[in-house]
């Protein structure tokens, strides 16, 4: 990642206590070295704008939320705990913490714009770009005070490729709503890693559903689950008869009936919609474009990268507004560029803010892309006559 400034985030060794300075997980350790804290020249032109910048400030917060759990889990003090150092310098604070209710552990928490704290750099304003809000959602946890209920989740979306049913995603949901609410869906962010960001593209998405759009990161987002496999074998099965039904003799195109007692041309969902609305459907979908951040050598997101047979690719990283297939759901897909690693290596997200990342960007239609935000884009229900009404 190319440095981004010339004031640097710094710490010093005499400003860290002792014992943090060895810990694997403290900022000045394992943290971005080439990031601008935020300054008065942000008046004029924000960090923030930088799409780098902001990917590694976001992943950071995710991180944050990893550590909020390890600082309970081994009783630190406010002293000692190494989560606030991942949001401070960037004059964000904690104002909530989401709590499991089973087993009192934290997965995600929702960091504010500290004005104070910024006033106190005279930084008068907020950066552009900059989101008042963000609700980070961390992944699994491979600890025993967690890891039951992180792999009950891990299980319920290899089984289902839904997380609906967890109280996680009830108060990922209900935070979400209530932060977009005070503060606009254009002021907040959703991000998540690895399981949290299963939970952020469902919680997104479910906003979405409601006309609210809240931009979201999804970093190493699940990929793989058994729904998938079967639905892929349902999907070649019904290929092959299609190709069948193609040698038949045909004395017309066939029709099918939807729900509501319409009949429908066997191009499906697409076509109807693209006929009754026409272009106002690819308007729709530059309303809520998720951002992924994927890696091809990490088994539980790659799936991603499966190409649905049309491919817009954009070549650098950094075009912000490439246009969707018309038609066609859509995610702006960031795909690591580093050649084969190793599994935990490409699944970590520590590689989110390294600074020899190297990204490729893409509007791509995957299979899993399109099958995850189709339902968005479907027709609302037709309303009933006052004449109906009274039947």
């Amino acid at each position: 990642m190319a440095k981004i400034g010339a004031e640097e985030i710094k710490t010093t060794k005499e400003e860290e206590n002792p014992k943090e300075e060895a810990h694997p997980y403290a900022f000045h350790v394992s943290g971005p070295r080439n990031v601008v804290a935020p300054n008065w020249r942000d008046l004029i032109n924000s960090s923030w704008k930088d799409p780098n910048h902001k990917r590694t400030v976001i992943a950071c917060f995710i991180q944050a939320v990893y550590l909020l759990e390890l600082d309970r889990q081994e009783n630190k003090t406010e002293e000692n705990a190494l989560a606030p150092k991942w949001w401070l310098p960037f004059r964000y604070k904690l104002s909530q913490t989401l709590m499991d209710e089973r087993d009192g552990s934290i997965y995600g928490a929702v960091l504010e714009w500290d004005r104070s704290a910024a006033m106190a750099d005279l930084v008068l304003i907020r950066p552009s770009g900059a989101p008042k809000a963000v609700l980070a959602l961390r992944g699994t946890l491979l600890k025993s005070p967690t890891i039951r209920r992180d792999i009950e989740d891990d299980l319920r979306f290899l089984a289902w490729e839904s997380l609906k049913g967890s109280v996680r995603f009830k108060g990922a949901l209900e935070a979400l709503k209530s932060v977009a609410t005070r503060y606009g869906s254009n002021n907040v962010c959703v991000a998540g890693h690895s399981l949290g960001a299963g939970f952020s593209l469902q919680v997104g998405k479910a906003l979405a559903k409601e006309g609210i759009y809240v931009d979201t990161h999804l970093f190493n987002p699940p990929s793989v689950s058994l729904a998938m496999s079967f639905r892929n074998i349902g999907e070649k099965a019904g290929f092959a008869w299609n190709r069948l039904k193609s040698m038949l003799p045909s004395s017309g195109q066939t029709l099918a009936t939807s729900e509501e007692g319409e009949k429908i041309s066997s191009g499906g969902l697409k076509n109807w919609v693209s006929y009754f609305y026409g272009d106002k459907t690819s308007a729709e979908l530059k309303k809520w474009v998720p951002h992924l951040y994927v890696n091809n050598s990490d088994y539980i997101c790659c799936y991603y990268t499966n190409p649905d047979g049309r491919d817009v690719n954009n070549g650098g990283g950094n075009k912000e507004n490439a246009i969707p297939i018309k038609g066609q759901a859509a995610a702006k897909l960031f795909v690591m560029s580093k050649g084969k690693q190793k599994f935990l290596e490409a699944h970590g997200l520590e590689q989110w803010w390294s600074d020899d990342l190297e990204l490729q960007m893409s509007l791509q239609n995957s299979k899993l892309i399109s099958r995850q935000l189709q339902s968005l884009y479907s027709l609302p229900a037709p309303q009933k006559t006052p004449l109906q009404q009274l039947r």
